[in-house]
């Protein structure tokens, strides 16, 4: 009796194009410095952000509120899933704090999704908004915000701030929303871009990911749909795998294929489109203020 071997076929290794040295540099050992000092929470650290380095020598960091525990369930994403913990509304002032200590010159504000909550989290975006301006008067913003189902009420309460940059990110094509942003629609995604537009943002900006089996022709088609709600600033960027629990990678993107996404994205006039294998939604945020 013949036993049939199990062959175990191991993932792909990353292209030399992904792999990133480690971050070095005056500015950058000063500011670890302080994250751990003061227990600072930062996506760029708790993410392990490959342009961490990059970012924190030009004075920029990314932070996220509200929380570590998301009430939906994409999967792409590595944050925990589940009942989130009661709103922290001392949060508002603890960020504008660490902007502070780290002498931040223009911060990202991001953060799960709240779905639990009657504002979904609308109203501690918006004292967090407050927070930082009073402490830190000469640090831009920008807020990587959720959709908040849509709700133009909760969306206003970002909007009566006016951060320099708003951004909410579509993720992936249209044909892949439900697979990965479970919770999530497409069409109601361009809506809020779309609002945030009407309502007079003067930049708004979207993200979305690769490699995740989308066509050359639909990342296409996202692009002109972008456009199409006056969005300003796109980002375009590898996705990989946080666990294996997550969707898996389907294709790694050459940079030439990036390059050529950049080209078509500035042809069709978007103000910024930062593309390429490492990027991520706020790399080289400060760029987009001009």
């Amino acid at each position: 009796m013949s036993t049939d071997t199990l062959t175990i076929q191991k993932p792909a290794p990353k292209p030399k194009w992904l792999r990133v040295k480690l971050p070095t540099g005056k500015k950058y050992s000063d500011l670890r410095g302080l994250v751990d000092k003061y227990d600072l929470h930062t996506i760029c650290t708790s993410g392990s952000c490959p342009n961490m380095g990059e970012c924190w020598s030009e004075g920029t960091a990314t932070f996220m509120i509200l929380g570590n525990v998301c009430t939906r369930s994409c999967g792409f994403c590595g944050v925990k899933t589940g009942r989130p913990q009661t709103v922290d509304w001392d949060e508002p002032e603890k960020v504008a704090r660490s902007i502070k200590l780290m002498q931040i010159k223009h911060a990202v504000i991001t953060s799960v999704d709240r779905d639990d909550l009657k504002d979904m989290g609308s109203i501690l975006w918006a004292e967090t908004v407050k927070a930082i301006r009073r402490m830190n008067p000469e640090t831009t913003l920008e807020t990587l915000i959720p959709d908040f189902q849509g709700n133009e009420r909760n969306i206003d309460r970002i909007i009566d701030v006016h951060p320099e940059v708003v951004s909410h990110n579509m993720e992936t094509v249209k044909r892949l929303t439900r697979e990965v942003r479970i919770q999530a629609k497409y069409e109601r995604s361009l809506g809020v871009l779309q609002y945030l537009k009407d309502q007079g943002i003067t930049r708004t900006k979207s993200g979305i990911m690769l490699g995740l089996g989308e066509k050359e022709e639909e990342v296409i088609q996202t692009l002109h749909d972008l456009r199409s709600v006056g969005l300003d600033i796109v980002t375009i960027g590898q996705y990989l795998q946080p666990s294996k629990k997550h969707l898996p990678v389907k294709q790694f993107i050459t940079p030439d294929q990036f390059k050529k996404y950049e080209t078509i994205g500035l042809e069709l006039g978007f103000r910024h489109v930062e593309s390429g294998p490492l990027v991520r939604s706020s790399y080289k945020a400060q760029k987009h203020l001009t």
